[in-house]
């Protein structure tokens, strides 16, 4: 319906154009996250593509309708983000005007086109023996975290988007956020809950699923656990699947995996 609407607004040269086109970019770039999923990948190419201003230069409906086409099967893929939803009951009143002034706030930060202009870097950079060990979930030395905030300023990354970074989840996390974690690695973290233990078939699947979502996003919160698609297998979430000793380990793990890609 977005690109059906995209290809009206084209055609009528409405200035409505310009939102629908975001909107896709948009879309684009949160596909652009999944790029481990083998679906997604097949298209990497196209999604990066959509997300520069040359593709939408001499954009045509034909052109939209192959968007449609093949990424339209992706779109189930976008994991739906919970807001709260708040309710306000309550009179304003508006005074007179007054202007102050705001700190703390870069102009013209859009964090969005940061992290897609960091993965392309990360991208052309991931032979790279910081990159590699963020991948590999080998833990990261300070130097190590030195050295990819060096590559970052290097490659022209505004200071102002790597501080802010830093300080919301650190450096660490934010690459592996990018590049997430081998699927081989993610396996070998539980390589010693799984030893010793023969596991349900229901709980082979339950770990498979937590391997999925580490190799896709690179890390994780526990709190996902007692959510679906996991609460699917047993509504207690991880407690249900394996009880509460075992769970308390599984979860000790994830957190291993975490702390890994800081130093």
């Amino acid at each position: 319906m977005l690109i059906l609407r995209a290809q009206l607004a084209l055609l009528k040269a409405d200035a409505g154009f310009a939102g629908y086109k975001d909107k896709v970019v948009k879309i684009a770039g949160l596909l652009e996250e999944l790029a481990n999923v083998p679906m997604v990948a097949q298209q990497l190419e196209l999604i990066e593509e959509v997300q520069t201003d040359a593709y939408w230069q001499d954009i045509t409906t034909p052109i939209l309708e192959v968007v449609r086409k093949r990424l339209r099967a992706l779109i189930k893929l976008i994991e739906v983000k919970k807001r709260p939803i708040v309710y306000t009951d309550f009179e304003d009143v508006i005074g007179d005007g007054t202007e102050i002034g705001v700190t703390g706030v870069s102009a013209g930060t859009d964090m969005a086109a940061f992290r897609r202009k960091a993965r392309h870097f990360l991208k052309d950079n991931e032979n790279h023996i910081a990159v590699l060990k963020v991948r590999r979930n080998e833990q990261l030395t300070p130097t190590d975290l030195q050295e990819l905030e060096r590559m970052f300023v290097a490659s022209g990354m505004a200071t102002e988007e790597l501080e802010r970074v830093g300080a919301e989840m650190g450096l660490g996390l934010f690459v592996r956020s990018l590049v997430g974690l081998d699927r081989e690695a993610a396996k070998a973290a539980f390589s010693n809950f799984t030893a010793g233990r023969t596991l349900s078939a229901n709980q082979i699947e339950f770990l498979n699923l937590i391997i999925d979502h580490l190799t896709e996003k690179g890390q994780m919160d526990p709190g996902l656990l007692y959510e679906s698609p996991f609460t699917d297998k047993d509504p207690m979430g991880v407690n249900g699947v394996f009880g509460l000793n075992d769970a308390k380990e599984v979860v000790a793990v994830i957190e291993a995996v975490r702390r890994s890609a800081a130093a």
